[in-house]
């Protein structure tokens, strides 16, 4: 019996040794201490010994368990104290090492385009105002003096959800609204997106952005819409721009005129960004017409105003010399980085 001890004793010593990690020693402590280990087994043969030395052999298996126990305890420490070890070793963090620098990403030229015009008009005292996309009839043409039937809104290719409700064509119903809801004086911008049923090409898509101006008070000239807009090419293009009106038509003001800027790639000179001009189409402006004011209870003897429309993508494309509207909506990391630093 007792040789038996001896190679239990010495069977799990000297696998202790080979053991690895603590799933390993725990497994022989099952193998040999658990209630069907090696040990608990020699524990049920006791029956078989005689009276007088059961004692001492059941002492003896005792003394063998606890060195056991003691030995599995010193192993797993030993094995969680070297993992422990290892595993700081592995997180060890060199903070003298250089880290990756994080890709930022740019603002893009026709939110930059946006926010350069909304900050000019700002700061010549205007005010920023919004309105729904999605409009009814009333605002988006009849207060425009576009009424029913009119054939200018045919020229606005309207994306209708039914005969009353649409997607606007402009942010002029903004500037409605607001003459519906405040009294003169009024200055104001409405930047935003609008709509229409446009085929998609170098220079036209469905989707795109208008910054649209109004001013209403008593006084107001042609001369104060001309020093306005002029102050805004010089603030886009830089000092030097010229601005020159011709004569068109917009139902919504009267008189009405198509705003040029002298050609920031050749300084007038011509070139062919501006097909040998020397000047570029950047926006549509006029006096507001009388009929719109006296329709948004405005008393157009009393007071006059003047509204311009501006279309972000074609600032844009002119300031940063972009020879195609699609690349603006293709979202090409390759080239929105071109409008980081610097820009």
């Amino acid at each position: 019996m007792q040789n038996r001890l001896d190679e239990i004793r010495d069977g799990l010593l000297q696998k202790l040794q080979e053991a690895k990690d603590g799933q390993q020693v725990e497994q022989l402590r099952v193998a040999v201490l658990g209630r069907k280990g090696e040990l608990t087994a020699i524990m049920r043969t006791m029956g078989s010994l005689k009276p007088e030395e059961r004692p001492a052999f059941g002492q003896k298996v005792n003394q063998l368990r606890q060195r056991l126990e003691e030995a599995l305890d010193n192993k797993a420490q030993e094995i969680r104290e070297r993992e422990k070890e290892q595993r700081l070793k592995d997180e060890t963090l060199d903070v003298s090492i250089p880290g990756l620098r994080p890709e930022l990403g740019v603002e893009h030229p026709i939110t930059a385009t946006m926010n350069k015009i909304v900050k000019t008009f700002v700061g010549l005292g205007f005010s920023v105002v919004e309105g729904p996309e999605i409009e009814l009839d009333h605002f988006n043409f009849e207060l425009m003096n576009l009424p029913k039937n009119h054939p200018a809104r045919d020229a606005q290719d309207t994306l209708y959800f039914s005969e009353n409700i649409l997607l606007r064509t402009h942010t002029s119903p903004v500037q409605a609204r607001t003459m519906l809801s405040q009294r003169p004086p009024i200055r104001i911008i409405c930047p935003g997106r609008v709509y229409r049923a446009d085929e998609v090409d170098a220079t036209h898509s469905p989707v795109f952005s208008q910054c649209e101006g109004l001013v209403v008070d008593e006084g107001v000239t042609m001369a104060d819409l001309k020093g306005t807009l002029a102050s805004f090419a010089t603030a886009m293009y830089g000092e030097g721009v010229k601005v020159r009106f011709r004569p068109s038509f917009f139902p919504f003001t009267e008189p009405s005129a198509e705003v040029d800027v002298s050609c920031a790639a050749c300084k007038g000179k011509g070139c062919p960004t501006c097909k040998g001009t020397g000047w570029i189409e950047v926006l549509g402006a006029g006096m507001v017409n009388p009929h719109v004011l006296e329709m948004c209870g405005i008393d157009p003897n009393r007071y006059t105003g003047f509204a311009f429309g501006i279309g972000i993508e074609r600032v844009a494309i002119l300031k940063y010399n972009i020879p195609d509207m699609r690349l603006l909506y293709e979202n090409d990391a390759r080239f929105l980085q071109q409008f980081g630093k610097g820009r």
